[in-house]
């Protein structure tokens, strides 16, 4: 079974080889690294990562925020839930997701949100078969890069 445990700034580095499969725009583990730490953690980002034992890095990592909003109450919501392909089939985006459900309900949250992109599959029924629903669509535009 895989340890689950929270990232401090001082352990941020071991998440990127997972966080780097889902966000391939990430240049560098230096980048990956001043964007948690000096941007989202500061606004309130925090990463969980699901380790083997033995293993230095992350097997699977989940970035996520609270926050509070007139149509959701005060939510949980996963930025990033990432499994490394290698470590795939294996329980730790399960456990990952267990223990976000169960953070959520400690501090009091009446509601758990995330995004997934329409071509993920995979992650689809992942979510569903994790008690997640399709409560509606997700509108974005790009204003720069």
């Amino acid at each position: 079974m895989a340890d689950i445990r929270e990232l401090g700034a001082a352990e941020t580095r071991l998440g990127f080889a997972a966080i780097r499969e889902l966000r391939t725009d990430l240049e560098s583990e230096d980048e990956f690294v001043r964007r948690v730490d000096e941007v989202q953690r500061p606004e309130g980002y925090r990463l969980v990562g699901a380790f083997e034992e033995g293993a230095e890095d992350a097997a699977a990592v989940a970035g996520f925020r609270l926050g509070n909003s007139l149509a959701w109450g005060h939510f949980l919501y996963v930025d990033d839930l990432v499994t490394r392909e290698a470590y795939r089939s294996r329980g730790h985006a399960g456990a990952l997701m267990d223990w976000l459900v169960e953070e959520a309900g400690r501090l009091g949250c009446d509601q758990f949100h995330l995004d997934s992109g329409t071509q993920r599959h995979d992650a689809h029924r992942f979510y569903l078969s994790h008690g997640l629903h399709i409560p509606g669509f997700h509108f974005a535009r790009v204003l720069r890069r």
